[in-house]
């Protein structure tokens, strides 16, 4: 049986729960709601189909973003600006996306019957499904993380050895470029950073190419139904005025990692992603105590008073203390109320070559993964 989403309040729903998932990535939600509305107010109903519900002979792809999520400075909006005067007109990420389809789908000669996002997040999971809607296609209940992740090796793609090329890649200035092959998935994400970082911004990228029968066995099936349901479910706490933290923990099957205020933060924008640290001081029970988190574009890594905790693949989510409402590492800022929520990350991605692309070590750090379960004993 297919989800259909037809209102505004899905929408918003979507967008909250996928941009918990995101962990701090996943762009920014009010992109993706902004696109995904756009579909839903000209009387659309976005359907999300099983992906068993998929023939073997049709073909599916995977539209996203890439490039940094970092806060745009005045001097990148000047050179964006100067940039964008060679162009005669720009695009949305909706129609960006939508366009990288059409591109690969042209290059190929393939039809493709339905798209599935690469990832969980408010602006690139909703984005993908305004795309799909825009051309009038379903969109697969899945994508191929389980949450949000800053590099393209680190999904299940990768990981069951599909091969993803060819990638069409689609700027906000109709500007198209195609990855006809690449050494590795790690060169390919190279390459597309480095056109984003060319523009001071997003581009979009449509790539993984596969039949209904590959996608059976890539998919990590009904994650966009579940985002919905956590994003309505965050909202009929804080309706209901319950201590929605607790609340939200259980209802995912993870640990609430700490409370407290965040205290530093230090982000970096560099080669086309968004780095950085900030810090936590605890209270209530925490009082006393202290949490940092380190993110790359999402959150990857953290410690509890000062002693490597939990990390990568499982998810670290930071949400609003008092709403529930999940923060994305774009906006949170020095002072916020937060809670700290941790969640265990699909099987596939705590396998041995999931950990090795997602683990600690991954990301440069002399320690190794730690089950999330057996971290918090």
């Amino acid at each position: 049986m297919s989800t259909i989403i037809s209102d505004r309040l899905q929408v918003e729903d979507l967008a909250r729960g996928a941009t918990f998932f995101g962990t701090g990535g996943g762009g920014d939600p009010m992109e993706g709601i902004k696109a995904l509305i756009d579909e839903v107010e000209q009387g659309k109903k976005i359907s999300l189909i099983d992906v068993r519900d998929l023939g073997d002979d049709v073909f599916i792809a995977s539209p996203y973003l890439m490039g940094s999520i970092a806060p745009t400075t005045d001097e990148k909006r000047q050179e964006i600006s100067m940039a964008s005067r060679l162009s005669k007109k720009s695009y949305d990420f909706k129609t960006m996306m939508a366009n990288s389809v059409k591109e690969l789908a042209s290059y190929t000669g393939k039809k493709i019957s339905a798209v599935v996002p690469s990832e969980l997040g408010g602006a690139s999971a909703l984005t993908a499904i305004a795309a799909g809607s825009s051309l009038n296609m379903p969109v697969v209940d899945g994508d191929f993380s389980g949450r949000a992740v800053p590099e393209i090796c680190q999904a299940t793609p990768f990981l069951t050895d599909k091969l993803i090329y060819p990638t069409a890649c689609v700027d906000e200035f109709g500007d198209v470029c195609i990855i006809k092959n690449a050494i590795s998935a790690e060169v390919a994400e190279r390459i597309g950073k480095s056109l984003s970082v060319a523009l001071f911004s997003l581009t979009a990228q449509c790539d993984s190419l596969m039949s209904g029968k590959e996608a059976q066995d890539t998919i990590i099936p009904g994650t966009i139904s579940r985002c919905l349901e956590v994003g309505e479910f965050i909202r009929k706490c804080r309706e209901g005025q319950q201590n929605v933290v607790d609340s939200l923990a259980k209802e995912v099957g993870g640990w609430v990692l700490f409370k407290g205020t965040v205290s530093a933060k230090e982000p970096e924008d560099r080669d086309g992603y968004y780095w950085g640290t900030y810090n936590i001081n605890g209270i209530d029970k925490f009082s006393g105590q202290t949490f940092k988190i380190w993110f790359k574009n999402e959150n990857h890594v953290s410690w509890k008073n000062n002693k490597f905790f939990v990390s990568s693949p499982d998810l670290i989510t930071v949400v609003d203390l008092e709403t529930g409402e999940p923060i994305t590492n774009t906006v949170l800022k020095v002072t916020d109320r937060v809670g700290v929520i941790g969640t265990k990350a699909k099987d596939i991605m705590r396998t041995s070559r999931g950990v090795a692309v997602l683990g600690p070590r991954h990301f440069g750090f002399d320690f190794d993964y730690r089950p999330i379960e057996e971290a918090v004993k």
